[in-house]
This record gives structure tokens, sequence and C-alpha cells, in this order.
């Protein structure tokens, strides 16, 4: 395996690949590339190699090695499209477009959050071993920026660049004035047809960001709302969650009931915290984090699917995100199918968010 790495190392001349995706790299000029010796191996030997590399590296950064070879010529990186598969069925995050995908279906992804609140400065980790705290590989950075009657959460793929003109921006997160209505706002259209949300605020998109073709700005993905709670500080916070999507997948295999269907169809799914229970010997409302959550706060919770019905079966008993601290400035995030990183992370930094109308 060392010597595919010698060879990945010696054919990419210099590039830098490791977090670009496939069609920014499809999009670089590579005519010498194309007609290496590393360009004509035979396609079954190919697959093989890369094959192997895909198995070796299990999660990411250490999955470097797939992307670069993605990197090397025209046909590697068509063989690597097609042999590397989607957060939803893999499990693992490979390239930045994957932090905007489905998460994995058969387990929640851990990641955590770490705040900064000289800065009002928010980073999402990918746990890389299971301790609660570890060194984590680094995902997504928002910043708190207060305004009049809003706020707003810019969330940028660079933890030192948060601004909205530049080439790493992904999207933000507004609030009401009271901040108990949300809006997740995607920076790129999500699908087709989307409509975009025109502002005064809205400043201009780096071109370097995306193609002049699309056109990029603000559009909602995803609305969150915090109802009054009434029992006031000793009960845990109503939340209400309306996430859209567009994908190849029928409404009911949002919870992973069917499978997909012949053709694109937008969909919703409505999420809600899931109850807790009144703990006698403790005196305090309690949820099972399995581990995951040490310390009790309000902002804890634990999103389910809410039953179109009023009538709940066992899918909606599936956790699709959750979120609780473990230290003063120290929470874990984890999340499922059908959200991506990008909306579980604006939905947990709702929760940061003062609500003195709920509570």
């Amino acid at each position: 395996m060392s010597a595919i790495r010698s060879i990945i190392s010696r054919s990419r001349s210099h590039r830098v690949v490791q977090d670009a995706t496939p069609a920014a790299a499809a999009a670089a000029p590579n005519h010498g590339m194309d007609s290496s010796c590393w360009a004509n191996m035979p396609q079954e030997l190919l697959r093989e190699v890369l094959l192997r590399i895909e198995a070796s590296e299990t999660s990411w950064p250490p999955r470097k090695s797939v992307v670069a070879c993605a990197g090397v010529c025209r046909s590697w990186r068509h063989i690597t499209k097609d042999i590397v598969r989607v957060p939803e069925l893999s499990g693992k995050l490979t390239f930045p477009l994957s932090l905007k995908q489905p998460g994995p279906r058969d387990i929640l992804l851990q990641c955590f959050i770490k705040r900064c609140r000289t800065t009002q400065t928010y980073y999402l980790y990918l746990s890389l071993t299971s301790a609660l705290a570890d060194d984590g590989k680094f995902l997504l950075a928002a910043r708190k920026s207060r305004r009049a009657t809003c706020t707003d959460y810019i969330i940028s793929l660079d933890a030192d660049d948060m601004s909205k003109a530049s080439s790493t921006y992904v999207g933000k997160l507004r609030s009401n004035f009271l901040g108990t209505r949300f809006t997740v706002l995607d920076g790129l259209p999500p699908h087709a047809g989307a409509k975009l949300v025109r502002s005064r605020s809205t400043r201009p998109i780096s071109l370097k960001q995306v193609s002049p073709r699309v056109p990029a700005g603000n559009y909602p993905v995803a609305h969150i709302s915090y109802e009054l709670n009434m029992l006031g500080s000793r009960g845990p916070r109503r939340m209400h969650c309306v996430i859209s999507f567009s994908f190849l997948r029928s409404k009911s295999n949002l919870t992973g009931d069917s499978g997909p269907t012949p053709g694109p169809r937008k969909a919703g799914l409505v999420l809600k915290n899931k109850s807790p229970r009144w703990h006698e010997h403790l005196q305090c409302w309690c949820l099972n984090f399995h581990g995951r959550v040490t310390v009790a706060s309000v902002k804890n919770f634990q999103l389910v699917a809410a039953p179109e019905n009023g009538v709940a079966g066992p899918e909606h008993e599936q956790i699709i995100l959750q979120f609780g601290k473990v230290g003063k400035d120290l929470f874990t995030m984890d999340y499922r199918y059908p959200i991506s990183a990008f909306q579980a992370f604006a939905i947990c930094l709702s929760s940061f968010d003062t609500k003195i109308a709920c509570e």
C-alpha cells in the first residue's frame, strides 16, 4: 500500500487535492496526467487497486489517499467516484460535499462541538475515537453575529474565515428577534427550483465559490421553532423542526421503510424532541443518551420523526439527532439519515441562543 501511495504522490505533481471534490478536480487542468502511464493501467487492475485503498481507509482524514486517487487523472477519477459511496451507505465522510449529504442509515455519526465564548464561535469536529473528547477532524465552524432584529450564525468550511463573501461559505442560521424561530439557509440551491430568499443584508458571493451558472445566495432548507414551556426553567425545551429534501427517495423512505422511487421528489420531514421522563429519585427530567451526555442542561435534546397521523410507531422512536453537554464549552452531536452534518450543526446552533419567551 505504501508503494501505491508513493505512485500517487509522484503522479500528482505536487497538486493539492486533499480537500477538493471530484467536480473541482475535474475542472483542474490535467492534460499531462491523462497521457501518463498511470492513465493507461488496465481497468480491472486499477479498480482492484482502488478498491483496496478504499477498504484500507475507514475514516477521515486518513482517507486522504482516496481523495488523492481522484486527482491522479481522469480515468482514476471516474473509477474512484464509482467506488466511493455516499455517507448514507458507507457511514464515512470523504469530501466536503459529504457535509451536505444525508448521514448513515444504520448508525449515529458521532461528532462534537467546541464553543469559544469570547469570540462567540462554534467548531464542529468528527469524532475519530469513542472518547467523548478527542482531537477529532475539523468539519465546520460558525460565528454568531447579532443584528438589530435578528441573530445570524455564519457557517463556514474555514475556522478562520467567516465571511459570506468567502469561497468557504456554506450557509447560515438566522433567528427572529425573540430567538424562538430559526431558518437554516444554504449558500447554494439544494435542488432545482429552490427559491432564493433576498434580504438587505445579502452581500455579494465570491466568484471563486461556485460556477457563474449557479445562483448563490440564501436558500431555506429547514425551519426550527421553540414553543412556550409551561413548566418554566424546570422543564425541557419543546422543539419543532421542518426539514425539506429533494432527492431520489420516497417520503416514507425518510424513516427507512421503502426503497428508491423512479424519479426525483420533493419531500419534507418533521422532527420533534423526544419527550423525557421524570426521574423521581433525581427529581429531574431525564433522557437516555447512552453515555454520550454527562452534564444536565436545558440545551440537551433528542430529535425523532413526528408521526403524520398522530399515531407513533417503532420508527418514530429512532433518534435522528441528539445533542448534549459534556463540559463547560464542549457538546456532543450525533446525527444520522436523512439529515446532513450541515443541517444537524445548524439545528444544534439554535439551541445555544437564549430564549426568554420560552423559559
